[in-house]
């Protein structure tokens, strides 16, 4: 594990842009993290809600939301959003 990104489990649906949030510490500084009900239903149409998917896969989704932290793809409101 790489101790300079870390995943506190603070996870929580937002209704206003119907996605999962989900804060990462990148040395220290809090940065947000989010993926789309809409993308969580297309890539595990497991039949549950948002937070369940985003909890059974919260491994997976953690290394890609990494992935896009180390490669600095943050939009223009400095979040990091998985497709």
């Amino acid at each position: 594990m790489n101790q300079a990104i870390q995943f506190p489990d603070r996870e929580e649906w937002n209704e206003d842009i119907k996605a999962i949030c989900f804060p990462a510490l990148v040395n220290g500084l809090m940065v947000m993290c989010a993926i789309s009900g809409e993308s969580l239903l297309r890539r595990f149409d497991v039949g549950q809600p948002a937070h369940v998917s985003f909890s059974l896969h919260r491994w997976d989704l953690e290394d890609e939301a990494e992935q896009l932290i180390k490669e600095g793809l943050e939009d223009d409101q400095g979040w990091f959003w998985l497709s």
